[in-house]
């Protein structure tokens, strides 16, 4: 491999990297803003149930079950990549936990899995075009995730 094509390939991959912690970031900012810099706007993402289909089918799933949460924080990493060309695929090692809220804050859900991913680059740069998520371990309970609640109503006066 010529000193160019190596200078390429460890750009393509630091890239690649920066994209997907940008899915962490925007999970645990809450910022679903920055999924428009994650997904493809065609992606097609496998999270545990049917396959939804573009961002915004993946943006309201997450957010159904990130609103009601609590704290969390995704750690990835072991990332493997393979380039080819334009396209590449990806798995790196997530650990994510999520931290109940109000009357759930003495809970806490924490998976261990994988992210498999396969991305390609478009003009704004790369981009995943289909993720899969393989759960290996969870730990706690599922009850810290889901939408956001309205806050209580005041007692009437």
């Amino acid at each position: 491999m010529s000193h160019d094509a190596e200078l390429r390939s460890a750009s393509d991959r630091l890239a690649i990297i920066e994209v997907l912690t940008r899915y962490a970031t925007a999970l645990d900012a809450r910022d679903w803003r920055l999924l428009d810099d994650f997904f493809a706007p065609d992606a097609v993402a496998h999270l545990g149930g049917k396959p939804l289909r573009g961002v915004e089918a993946v943006r309201a799933l997450i957010r159904s079950l990130l609103d009601g949460c609590g704290t969390t924080q995704h750690l990835l990493s072991n990332f493997r990549i393979e380039l080819a060309g334009d396209r590449a695929t990806s798995v790196c090692s997530v650990r994510a936990f999520h931290a109940g809220s109000g009357a759930a804050s003495d809970l806490s859900y924490e998976l261990f899995g994988e992210y498999r991913d396969e991305l390609a680059r478009r003009p704004e740069g790369w981009r995943v075009v289909s993720r899969r998520i393989a759960v290996r371990h969870e730990t706690g309970t599922r009850e810290v995730l889901g939408p956001g609640r309205p806050p209580p109503r005041p007692p009437e006066t």
